[in-house]
């Protein structure tokens, strides 16, 4: 039923797409997509800045403390496959409404949590409710982007990251500080998630013939740009087992297990890194988190501004994705390199700044799920890349701390990074960028 409607608008689209200008839909929907994603990492960054308080309430041991930091990890990262399947079988625009409400649900009544118990509960079950977004946010890539856009739809639903990063650790510090209480900052928080969900869930729609705002002119822009697609690799039907085969699909995973070893180690530990080898007080060191993630966030966007930009002048998508990866990856060793050697700390968070905004190109692994499974396979590629990346969200860290309280220094923590980011560079070599046309 769907394809007919679809093959029905077309013909009307065609003949009013030269005279009538098409409608930005697609854009508003990866808007809400980066939204949604930033409040992601706002909802579950909320713990790590309110741990100190909820610490001493429930009187919690350090084991203890990182075992509440470590359940949202496991969850998240063990449903991110079962999560792509789900994506591929039902319809993403209801997937998303239910997820966005139940990670709110489950973030507000965390707030009343009365012990250590039922807080990581609501923990994995935060970590549950949040894993379709980023699949979800693959599938509609290849559902409404055109080849020359997949670049830009990749970063912004990655973009959230940096950017729920950088203003999360402000809003929910700054919802304690006014409300004198970590619980209703944690109600707020959960209630306004479920309110931008059910939003997202009424705005959304799973292809641009079923959403009412799109005119003709963008359906035959969207759908003629993936027909020629199709037609010009045959239009096969993706196979998982040949898929799971891919030397790409298998670089994809090890890439970004590589690019998220080195966002996420900073990510956790880059601040403590800043106090203690830096001597930044609090206030300097939030100041400087806030700017190096934006930068992260800045760059995120401008990378897939200019891979489309490139793809559209005439570049081929493997040298445009190779050059780009492969260039942010290394620029971000050499900076992280330069940082181990580094005792001034403007110098250090200035490297770090141009490490964030040239590593954070590397979001647009988010468009890959879509060039390389098709639509019909684009959840379940989306979550098991996801999976990957999340893992090494949980063994990083715990990595990390081994590595500084052996060695009594960051330094060789920090060289762990230039590694990684290498790997990252390597890995992405070994990716075929161009269009499959599967469906």
């Amino acid at each position: 039923m769907k394809t007919s409607s679809v093959q029905v608008a077309i013909p009307a689209a065609v003949s009013h797409a030269d005279s009538v200008r098409p409608t930005a839909v697609r854009w508003r929907i990866f808007l809400i997509l980066l939204l949604l994603s930033a409040i992601n990492y706002i909802d579950r960054a909320s713990l790590s800045v309110a741990l100190p308080l909820i610490s001493t309430e429930f009187e919690m041991t350090p084991a203890l403390e990182g075992l509440m930091l470590s359940a949202f990890f496991w969850s998240y990262a063990l449903m991110q496959i079962p999560a792509g399947m789900l994506l591929d079988r039902f319809q993403v625009r209801n997937i998303i409404g239910v997820a966005t409400v139940g990670w709110g649900f489950f973030q507000a009544i965390a707030g009343g949590a009365h012990n250590w118990t039922m807080l990581l509960a609501t923990r994995i079950g935060l970590g549950v409710a949040e894993s379709p977004i980023m699949p979800a946010g693959a599938k509609l890539n290849g559902a409404w982007l055109t080849p020359n856009e997949r670049g830009r739809g990749a970063t912004l639903v990655d973009g959230g990251a940096p950017l729920g990063t950088a203003f999360g650790a402000i809003i929910i510090a700054g919802l304690i500080t006014w409300f004198d209480s970590w619980r209703i900052a944690f109600f707020i928080a959960g209630v306004g998630t479920m309110v931008v969900g059910i939003w997202a869930w009424w705005y959304i729609r799973n292809h641009p013939s079923e959403h009412p705002k799109v005119n003709a002119a963008e359906l035959a822009y969207i759908t003629n740009a993936n027909d020629a697609a199709t037609k010009a690799n045959g239009g096969r039907k993706a196979v998982l087992k040949e898929l799971l085969k891919s030397r790409s699909v298998l670089a994809m995973f090890a890439g970004y297990a590589c690019y998220n070893s080195v966002f996420y180690g900073l990510l956790t530990w880059m601040p403590s890194y800043l106090h203690k080898a830096h001597n930044l007080d609090i206030k300097a060191m939030g100041g400087a988190t806030f700017l190096i993630f934006m930068c992260g966030f800045v760059g995120e966007i401008f990378g897939g501004w200019l891979a489309d930009k490139w793809k559209a002048a005439g570049g081929t998508p493997n040298k445009v994705m190779r050059t780009m990866f492969g260039g942010s990856a290394a620029i971000a060793a050499l900076c992280i390199l330069v940082v181990a050697y580094t005792p001034d700390a403007v110098a250090v968070i200035s490297l770090l700044c141009v490490a964030l905004f040239f590593i954070r190109w590397c979001g647009m692994y988010w468009c890959l799920p879509a060039i390389l499974g098709g639509k019909s396979k684009a959840g379940v590629l989306g979550g098991s890349m996801n999976f990957c990346g999340n893992m090494v969200g949980v063994i990083v860290p715990i990595l990390i701390g081994l590595i500084v309280q052996y060695t009594g220094s960051y330094f060789l923590a920090l060289i762990f990074f230039v590694v990684m980011a290498f790997g990252l560079m390597l890995f992405s070599s070994l990716i075929d960028y161009r269009e499959r046309g599967l469906a």
